[in-house]
């Protein structure tokens, strides 16, 4: 068998409001629980564990890669919420997406202050 992630833990505040908040802006399917975690499930079987915490959220980088109609829709719902985005993980290029590796990107933060990403093509691939 091939080394694969499985799932990972993600800190959060509201473990509900963080994972209601990545499924509805991806488009995925509603958040499932599992014990103490409300799980998030993605399309190559990983999932995303949220999981409260009473400390301080240290904010981690997520990045997910989306076919180009997807990312259409998932960019959509993102300017429809109104979240600020930009096109580097430096936050330096507000408003803007980028085109790196001939493909499309573009950062926003969650609930939380992770860094989400959507990518139609792997970097330097």
């Amino acid at each position: 068998m091939a080394v694969q992630l499985n799932h990972t833990i993600v800190w959060a505040n509201d473990k509900h409001e963080s994972a209601a908040f990545l499924t509805d802006v991806l488009g995925l399917a509603e958040p499932s629980r599992y014990g103490s975690f409300v799980v998030v499930q993605v399309d190559n079987g990983v999932s995303l564990d949220f999981l409260d915490v009473d400390d301080v959220v240290h904010p981690q980088h997520y990045a997910f890669i989306v076919d180009e109609q997807a990312f259409d829709e998932i960019f959509e719902r993102i300017r429809g919420r109104g979240l600020s985005y930009w096109a580097d993980p430096g936050q330096q290029q507000l408003g803007e997406i980028n085109t790196r590796d001939g493909g499309r990107g573009v950062y926003w933060e969650d609930p939380n202050g992770h860094l989400l990403e959507i990518i139609t093509r792997p970097y330097g691939g």
